[in-house]
């Protein structure tokens, strides 16, 4: 557990902040690279990037927020105040799900708006999303927070009672819930790459990556610990996360459009060659 990389005067370096960072700095690198096969200008590239960063710590947070409002009582400055009541520097407590729907949702707004090739853009950009999930569950690891629920598998972790996950489970074996998610960015970012080159259509990348990750998701949260604010339902004894709920509609859409795209793509080039 590393919780905190390194000081510097009274700056303090974690871990969580520091994979954050990391995956936005290597996905932007990673879609400027891919920006010419996609026929898209490299410094909107840049621009599209700094406005999905805004959208990631702005959604992740007020997902976030919403589900606990009881730690902000009496102090609802430290929402946005990056100086805290309690005198740390930084805001702790993201939701990533939130992040996820914020930035699909900019992007599309920026991407109109600055008349980028819209089903291209997306799909250039898909691929830096799975990677930089590998990355910032690293983080999550060595912050011990998005832990897992306790378990009595041989791999399970018990974590330092000085982070969340073993100040909630002192001593108490847990899923490795990041390492798993982590795991499974990096597994499904290689396979988003590999089904690219069976692309058919513009978007395909955009809503593989969304049918991935959510499938991916939906299943990580089974083994992850949840307060029960964020409870969705519980059925046939079995709790859903608020998460899954969103996850599932999310597939449910990703895979809609892939089978459905192809299809209307198909009947459209039908017509026009009628007409000619």
């Amino acid at each position: 557990m590393h919780p905190e990389i390194f000081h510097i005067g009274l700056v303090t370096i974690k871990a969580y902040g520091l994979a954050l960072a990391l995956s936005f700095f290597l996905g932007i690198i990673l879609t400027t690279r891919r920006s010419r096969k996609f026929g898209i200008d490299a410094n909107r590239v840049i621009d599209l990037s700094l406005v999905i960063l805004v959208a990631a710590v702005a959604g992740s947070r007020f997902f976030y927020v919403i589900y606990h409002l009881e730690e902000f009582e009496g102090h609802y400055s430290d929402i946005l105040n990056p100086f805290q009541s309690s005198g740390e520097i930084g805001i702790a407590g993201l939701s990533m799900m939130g992040g996820f729907v914020l930035v699909i949702i900019s992007s599309m707004f920026f991407i109109k708006l600055w008349k980028m090739p819209f089903w291209e853009t997306l799909d250039a950009f898909a691929p830096a999303f799975l990677l930089g999930l590998g990355i910032s569950r690293i983080g999550c690891f060595l912050n011990g927070c998005c832990y897992g629920d306790p378990t009595d598998w041989s791999w399970g972790i018990v974590f330092p009672q000085d982070c969340a996950a073993g100040w909630h489970f002192p001593g108490i074996p847990l899923y490795p819930a990041q390492l798993m998610s982590s795991a499974g960015g990096f597994i499904l970012f290689g396979v988003l790459l590999w089904l690219e080159r069976r692309q058919r259509f513009a978007g395909f990348s955009f809503f593989m990556m969304g049918a991935l990750y959510s499938a991916l998701r939906f299943t990580i949260d089974f083994f992850r610990y949840y307060e029960p604010s964020m409870v969705f339902a519980n059925i046939g004894g079995i709790d859903f996360s608020n998460n899954q709920a969103l996850t599932f509609l999310i597939f449910l859409i990703s895979v809609t459009m892939l089978i459905l795209i192809p299809k209307l793509r198909s009947r459209r080039e039908r017509r026009e060659t009628r007409a000619m």
